[in-house]
């Protein structure tokens, strides 16, 4: 794979090969047919996850410990021919295996026997409808339609229907056929009321096809195929793969946050917040091209408008909206607009002539600023570099506004701007809305319908203002707050020696650690050695076992109905031992396995010649393979030398620019004990000025002031509930009091996070605040101050969590307060500074029980 996966990306392609295989076992051993769904949000990259599932299908993988099925035919299907070729692309560019050659469009003159293996076919609903030539000669009754000569009929002298080329592949038992159905909940409409669908009848058959044997649906939405399928006779299914979408918002792969402008007054709003969408395009390019200058990155990302109009436009209408977007941003090239328009023609409005593109161009054809378009544009199309939306419809047309807005959450780097919540956003202005008609579209964004998860974990804000770093806060003061650990969730644990063997790659790259790889591998090649001395007995019964074949002869005695067996003892030959040489270079990497041949080949004396040392020393590999001491033993040192040079190379990595600082945070995670990471510093916040009560009415928000980012006024707007409000206004009184922090409860890498375990599962607690003082002598000290509800079930498991950062991290800090509001009203704080309440909180049974104790101090307010 060209991209390393995100953590819940293995897991999905885990599950998924999981599932292929055992399909695959059951329908050779058996006859079963099998089908399940990947169900993920939009924007998780769910083609990425396909590619990294063929590869190991066609190559096997070492990664996932997954042997290819060389039998193995991928048809992937959808509704729609210009999906298909977006999805070909999408695979190609994600996979390092996958060739042009090994990806194949069918098209009408295709005409084979059965699909070869290997090979993934691009196959949609249009070419199997009655009209197309790849069916004629296969009617719905199954009749074999035939000439006067009384051959089969097809067209132009088609040797094969495709019906015929699907049942010859199902039909051979050396090949194993899957089929991938792409947005599979398209296509299952009228499988409710019995009505057979082209869909249906191709992964249920008809007549002599049988139904296709395993069969895997992707879509963001797949309850209508699953419940097709249910109703498909002898179709088994196996457990559906649904992705955390808060995993997937988590990773930095979707914006953080979708801001609604929507006019306060009541009128037509449309040329004012069309000029403040052409202010936001404008205001967002600049942003980008200054990101990317701080960066040194050549590359900038040109974000563009989608200006969603009605279904029935006025076209000398949209002309006067494009001509208030240039009079506003006068240096726009006129040129720059284009349609998605279903007409799929040159289009003009007003003075402006705008041509048709494909959705699936839109992305890379950057020269597109603003695009205009109707619906959802087409399935499956998404623009990441689209992040200002102008949309016409009515209040009551909120559908269509969030499915296309869906479409523009991806973000445009595939990774998060640390601090900057501008770059991770997605702007939407509607002028026929007002507070009360944009709830909905607001609950739609946040929560979603989607499976994978009740909550996106994204921010929704209703005109939002910038926030930026407060100018009367000391660089003193923010040097502090970077220097600040924060912890992260461990991820799916990766191989350690995979791990490593990324690391060194990328200290390499990076010009940290010159031949970090060769390096890395004669470590490595190191403790193999001494690993081989240790356990030399083990390793020498085990090559005898790799250079030996064991089996047995039955012998029946015809007369007296007698069996016996006999063993015997054959000598291994070349496969043999090459077969267990692979399968030890599973477990420690087909790389480290191939490096440690040659290395023991090279030792090896009175060798014939370089073969035959060769295959002694995959021989030796093979046998230290099944000795699972070698491969524990192996694991800690490899995990041990990666920990080391990310400790030890800490300050060169924080030097490079965020994309690269990215890739190593993205090694440090792929432990099961994650290295902490410092704060980012934050540059640009959105917050609300007004929130919605309860009872309807809206409320302006408080402002405060001291805050690390602050508004115009050097105010920040924020709400509290009660308790928050009486510690923070108790915190802002002391005489050392410098600023706070309100840290975000949200992931990103300027909020600062803890882990803590809940019922053997990791978990993140974000404090509420970070304060910052100044001592007589003049240093800066930072303080952790949260108040802590003692009610809920995590309350204890928070509490212990904030315990072991504390002892982690002596000295950072003064102060690591959690604080209570007890019954009785009072205010009780436990400083986990202090190694004896640190002890009582890891002791404790209930965090009401500590709050009570003698180690906690009454807190003042």
């Amino acid at each position: 794979m060209k991209y390393t996966l995100k953590d819940y990306q293995e897991d999905a392609v885990d599950d998924v090969l999981t599932n292929l295989r055992k399909a695959r076992k059951r329908w050779h051993e058996d006859g079963d047919k099998q089908a399940f769904s990947l169900t993920a949000t939009t924007g998780a990259g769910k083609t990425v996850m396909a590619a990294a599932v063929i590869e190991a299908l066609f190559f096997g993988s070492a990664d996932f410990d997954f042997e290819p099925d060389p039998g193995a035919v991928v048809v992937w299907f959808s509704d729609d021919p210009s999906l298909n070729e977006q999805s070909k692309f999408r695979l190609s560019d994600a996979s390092d295996k996958l060739t042009v050659s090994d990806l194949v469009t069918v098209e009408n003159t295709f005409s084979r026997e059965r699909f070869d293996p290997g090979k993934v076919y691009f196959l949609n609903t249009q070419k199997l409808s009655k009209k197309s030539l790849l069916v004629r000669g296969h009617d719905d009754d199954d009749k074999t339609l035939l000439t006067q000569e009384g051959l089969p009929l097809t067209p132009d002298g088609r040797s094969h229907t495709i019906w015929e080329t699907i049942k010859n592949t199902i039909d051979d038992p050396d090949l194993t056929l899957y089929l991938v159905l792409d947005e599979a909940h398209r296509g299952m409409k009228g499988t409710a009321s019995g009505r057979k669908t082209i869909v249906t009848r191709l992964i249920g058959g008809e007549g002599s096809v049988p139904g296709l044997p395993i069969v895997w649906g992707i879509s963001a939405t797949v309850e209508r195929f699953n419940d097709a399928i249910q109703g498909i006779p002898k179709l088994s299914t196996l457990p559906n793969v649904i992705v955390d979408s808060t995993k997937v918002q988590d990773s930095g792969l979707l914006k953080d946050t979708v801001n609604l402008d929507v006019p306060d007054e009541v009128g037509d709003m449309t040329t004012v917040l069309l000029r403040r969408g052409a202010g936001k395009l404008r205001e967002i390019s600049k942003a980008w091209a200054d990101y990317a200058a701080s960066q040194g990155e050549a590359s900038v990302v040109k974000p563009l408008m989608v200006l969603q109009v009605p279904n029935n436009p006025d076209p000398d209408e949209i002309g006067l909206w494009l001509q208030t977007i240039f009079d506003e941003w006068p240096d726009l090239d006129e040129g720059c607009v284009a349609n998605v328009l279903g007409e799929h023609r040159t289009e003009t409005f007003g003075s402006f002539s705008v041509p048709y593109i494909l959705p699936q161009r839109v992305q890379d054809d950057d020269w597109v600023r603003i695009l205009i378009a109707k619906d959802a544009i087409s399935t499956g199309w998404d623009c990441p570099r689209a992040e200002v939306m102008v949309s016409f419809r009515a209040a009551t047309d909120n559908t269509h506004i969030t499915q296309l807005l869906g479409r523009m959450v991806r973000t445009p780097l595939a990774r998060r701007i640390p601090g900057n919540e501008l770059l991770n956003s997605v702007d939407c202005l509607l002028p026929h809305f007002n507070r009360k008609t944009v709830e909905q579209v607001v609950d739609a964004l946040m929560h979603g319908s989607e499976a994978g998860g009740a909550s996106l974990n994204r921010r929704v804000l209703i005109n939002p203002i910038d926030l930026v770093p407060n100018p009367d806060v000391p660089e003193a003061v923010w040097q502090k707050f970077t220097s600040l650990p924060s912890q992260s969730l461990p991820k799916r644990q990766a191989k350690p020696i995979r791990r490593l063997t990324i690391l060194a790659h990328e200290l390499a790259v990076d010009g940290i650690l010159p031949n970090a790889g060769k390096e890395a591998h004669k470590r490595m090649h190191a403790v193999l050695d001494g690993l081989a001395v240790t356990y030399k007995v083990d390793v020498k019964a085990a090559r005898e076992g790799v250079l030996e074949i064991g089996g047995a002869t039955l012998s029946a005695d015809v007369k007296s109905q007698k069996k016996t067996f006999n063993e015997f003892v054959e000598a291994a030959d070349y496969a043999v031992i090459e077969d267990a040489y692979k399968r030890a270079g599973r477990l420690i990497s087909p790389d480290l396995a191939k490096s440690y041949s040659e290395h023991l080949a090279a030792q090896i004396d009175n060798a014939d010649d370089e073969e035959e040392a060769l295959i002694d020393a995959h021989t030796d590999i093979a046998a230290m393979g099944l000795v699972p001491e070698i491969k524990s033993k192996l694991d800690l040192a490899a995990e041990e030398l990666a920990e080391t040079w990310l400790t030890e190379h800490r300050v060169s990595i924080k030097s490079l620019n965020d994309k690269r600082q990215d890739v190593y945070r993205d090694i440090r995670e792929m432990s099961a004990d994650p290295l902490d990471v410092d704060l980012a510093r934050p540059m640009a916040w959105l917050q609300m000025t007004e929130a919605k009560e309860p009872n309807g009415e809206t409320v302006v928000i408080p402002r405060y002031h001291k805050h690390l980012m602050c508004d115009e006024e050097g105010l920040f707007p924020d709400t509290f509930n009660p308790e928050e409000r009486e510690v923070l206004n108790a915190e802002m009184s002391r005489s050392e009091f410098l600023a706070w922090y309100r840290n975000p409860s949200r992931t990103s890498q300027d909020s600062l996070g803890i882990s803590y375990d809940m019922d053997g599962v990791a978990r993140i607690v974000r404090p509420d605040f970070l304060c910052f003082s100044k001592l007589t002598d003049g240093s800066i000290v930072a303080d952790i101050v949260d108040p802590h509800g003692t009610y809920l079930s995590d309350a204890l498991p928070k509490l212990q969590g904030l315990a072991r950062y504390a002892e982690k991290n002596q000295g950072l800090f003064r102060r690591i307060d959690s604080i209570a509001k007890m019954k009785s009203g009072e205010f009780r704080v436990l400083d986990m500074t202090e190694p004896s309440v640190r002890d009582a909180v890891l002791d404790a049974s209930t965090a009401v029980s500590v709050f009570d104790g003698d180690l906690a101090a009454k807190y003042l307010v």
